[in-house]
């Protein structure tokens, strides 16, 4: 009864002019309802970003043209160059000098009442600073993968739901109209009943540079960088340059390469393609791969798996050099007919499909054609978003389930509802990766 109202926590409440679930009325800010189509300043969301590389810096400008509506206060990044050009980019949007920089999220979250976070890291970060901003009632839009393991996506999901935040995944295929077109027609029967799918992801990288000792960038706080992943002295990850930016992707401690980098965007499309946003599948079986044998580099470079769903329907993913239609993703129903739906647009084995219009009593799936939009609008209305976080966790879960089918080389029973492989402990280890000290979630 004591705590203080103020923006924030006035926000968290809302829901349009919604009841309390103890019978009470919210108070509802004039933002949240858009009164005479304008946000006074004081008004505003107040954002930071965290992490402000090169996805972090897009995805920052792209919030940046709704700055009528919220004001970045802070940016935050363990490269300090980093997070001067975070702030430029700011301060040039707003004509100021205000956007404060941090290298610690944590002195950031102290310091900083904020409303809303964007964070873009690397992928043995998300677990961490997400539960982080969650606990303190801070909205997120988060970059896919969801997290690095299927124990830190568990853990987003139980504090997203504890908290009460709202959670957009940056699998941003959602909002474009090919992809939605796709699903309409598969979830409506345009190909009849699916039985098998294929999911194309990217290939990956057969060789990286060789251990190096070039000296730390100046401006780089490499600890930090680390964080709960194993110690390394640092080097730096790129064959053309000196940095640990970008090519992280390609080292398991960090990352699990193309597999999980891609598999948050095209097996989501699979999935949403389904209605089975909250499944999983049962078996994973026939995997393999082939990892670098010379460099720094150890995730794999051609990869691909089986998965037995419980309803019988089966998918197959693998790097796009192993599937037929390549990128993407493909659904297979009766008939002989098929769809499929890549960033190079949508095809299908006749293309009259592609013609079919879908009735207003069919099924019509979220509608949203701006990522960022719909964020806003959900932290405002409190409704859910195209890509929350229980829906990314069992996007990528199946990647992640691939990788530690590859890596033990053996099929694997799972249980979804309880997210255990099924009699066999070894693999159970694998659903989470030791922190460390003094990291942890």
């Amino acid at each position: 009864m004591n705590k203080p109202i103020n923006r924030r926590n006035l926000l968290k409440k809302t829901a349009g002019c919604a009841v309390g679930l103890i019978g009470f009325p919210y108070i509802v800010r004039s933002s949240a309802l858009g009164m005479n189509g304008t946000t006074s300043p004081s008004n505003r969301l107040t954002m930071a970003q965290i992490g402000c590389g090169s996805q972090g810096s897009g995805d920052m400008n792209n919030f940046l043209t709704y700055k009528s509506e919220l004001q970045v206060v802070a940016v935050c990044d363990v490269d300090g160059n980093n997070a001067n050009r975070g702030k430029q980019s700011v301060d040039r949007a707003y004509g100021t000098s205000d956007c404060r920089t941090y290298g610690d999220y944590r002195d950031l979250l102290d310091k900083e009442k904020i409303d809303i976070v964007s964070h873009a890291m690397p992928d043995h970060w998300h677990g961490i600073v997400s539960v982080a901003c969650a606990r303190k009632g801070i909205d997120i839009f988060g970059q896919k993968p969801l997290a690095r393991t299927i124990y830190e996506g568990r853990a987003i999901c139980n504090a997203v739901a504890e908290y009460g935040i709202i959670w957009q995944t940056g699998s941003w295929q959602r909002s474009v109209a090919n992809f939605r077109r796709a699903v309409e027609l598969v979830r409506n029967g345009r190909i009849g009943k699916v039985s098998y799918i294929e999911v194309g992801l990217p290939n990956g990288n057969r060789q990286g540079p060789a251990p190096n000792s070039k000296p730390k960038p100046e401006a780089l706080d490499y600890e930090m960088w680390l964080g709960p992943a194993p110690w390394h002295p640092y080097q730096s990850f790129s064959g053309n340059g000196n940095s640990v930016h970008w090519d992280w992707r390609w080292i398991m401690d960090y990352s699990g390469g193309q597999l999980t980098d891609w598999a948050g965007h095209h097996v989501d499309i699979a999935h949403w393609g389904m209605d089975m946003d909250h499944a999983g599948p049962v078996v994973i079986e026939n995997a393999s791969a082939k990892y670098p044998t010379q460099g720094i580099y150890n995730t794999p470079y051609e990869y691909e798996f089986d998965c037995l769903y419980k309803n019988g329907l089966r998918m197959k993913v693998a790097n796009s050099g192993r599937q037929p239609h390549g990128m993407g993703t493909c659904w297979y129903g009766e008939g002989g007919r098929w769809i499929h739906v890549s960033r190079g647009g949508l095809q299908a084995s006749d293309p009259k499909i592609l013609k079919e219009q879908i009735g207003p009593d069919e099924i019509q799936v979220y509608y949203s054609q701006d990522h960022f939009r719909n964020f806003l609008d959900c932290v405002k209305s409190r409704k859910e978003t195209i890509t929350p976080a229980e829906t990314a966790h069992r996007s990528i879960s199946v990647g992640l389930l691939g990788e530690i089918a590859m890596l033990t080389g053996r099929k694997l029973n799972w249980d979804p509802k309880n997210e255990q492989f099924v009699g066999d402990e070894q693999a159970n280890r694998c659903l989470t990766r030791s922190f460390r000290s003094p990291w942890h979630l």
